[in-house]
């Protein structure tokens, strides 16, 4: 089975070739088709933010490491036992990569995202088929397309974001990245009612593409005064909800300062292992009452991120499409920042004979 994968441990933007990560396609064997299982025949996998911090080692240093979690496809075969999602050979699906057994402490208490099990079915997506438990598979609505079905999993992302930060109607709320992530909470904040809807995001196309995705406002941390916009945005009263979706370093540091006294503040995105921000509690905890969280992966939120996949606007999220035997390439354009997304098409499939 061909497989983008992991071969040579390193970060894909050291401009040293001789240490730089290497991406590459290989072969790896297809697992047994089990009682439960669905194999899906992938059509697109995208690359997702996460992806070169495994060419990195973050995830561990033994390669080859099969690549990929956002996908989308067409059902190839069933398990003797698969038949309680409804599904059937040649339907158009997406899914959650982790399996959540349902039976451990964590899953039993409500807490699927510390599930002790969780790795179980991850299995790479960005390969010719994957096989996948059918708990982690749905059927996408005939509205979606193979290309923006892809998108469910970062989709889920987005609702699990707008879980924790229980927005209510009104509430003035800002996003830091304007990456896939950070564009989608966007628009699923937009739906919950957010208000001064605010990106900040140092390129201009992505700032722009906030604003036509129903961004309020936005800021250019490198050409503006974050601060002094964000007190002209919101009346000097800060944001009930700020989130980061940047993953920087640089870009965390300052997001408490913009903050609404008893406001909550997501940390949505990877961080390095190694970073650590120090947070003066007198100021942020006991005089402001802030309530900072993180986002891990998304329980609970596929079905409503399959109800609402309809409604996004995603052409510019699945612009930017290579093969797969051109995934070194797309990964390259993907460090780069050219695009928003970079999606790998792993099949040709006419979705027209899909059912």
């Amino acid at each position: 089975m061909r497989t983008v994968a992991v071969t040579r441990i390193g970060s894909l933007r050291d401009p040293d070739e001789s240490t730089r990560g290497i991406i590459g396609v290989v072969d790896m064997p297809q697992p047994e088709l089990g009682p439960e299982d669905v194999r899906i025949k992938v059509a697109y996998s995208a690359i997702c933010g996460s992806d070169p911090h495994l060419a990195e080692g973050y995830f561990g240093t033994e390669v080859p490491i099969g690549l990929g979690h956002e996908l989308s496809g067409v059902v190839e075969a069933l398990g003797a036992a698969a038949h309680r999602n409804g599904l059937r050979e040649g339907d158009r699906v997406a899914g959650n990569f982790l399996r959540f057994c349902g039976a451990c402490t964590p899953c039993r208490a409500g807490r699927q995202q510390f599930c002790e099990h969780i790795q179980d079915y991850n299995r790479p997506g960005m390969a010719e088929t994957v096989t996948w438990h059918e708990s982690q598979v749905y059927a996408l609505p005939d509205s979606v397309s193979l290309l923006k079905g892809c998108l469910l999993e970062p989709t889920s992302v987005a609702v699990r974001i707008a879980d924790k930060a229980h927005v209510k109607v009104g509430d003035r709320v800002v996003i830091c990245g304007g990456g896939p992530i950070g564009q989608l909470a966007l628009q699923v904040l937009k739906m919950s009612g957010a208000t001064s809807l605010t990106m900040i995001e140092p390129i201009a196309e992505r700032r722009e593409m906030a604003l036509r995705h129903g961004a309020d406002a936005v800021i250019d941390p490198t050409a503006e005064d974050q601060y002094a916009r964000a007190d002209e945005i919101t009346g000097r009263s800060g944001f009930d909800v700020v989130i980061d979706a940047s993953g920087a370093s640089r870009a965390v540091r300052g997001l408490l300062d913009i903050a609404a006294k008893g406001a909550t503040v997501i940390y949505g995105a990877m961080y390095p292992h190694d970073f650590e921000m120090p947070v003066n509690l007198s100021d942020y905890l006991y005089l402001k009452e802030l309530t900072l969280t993180g986002v891990f992966v998304s329980p609970y939120a596929f079905p409503r991120a399959l109800q609402i996949l309809p409604y996004l606007e995603l052409d510019e999220l699945t612009r930017a499409v290579f093969d797969l035997e051109d995934a070194a390439e797309a990964f390259s354009v993907h460090v780069s920042g050219i695009h928003p997304k970079v999606v790998l098409r792993c099949n040709d499939i006419d979705e027209a004979s899909a059912s």
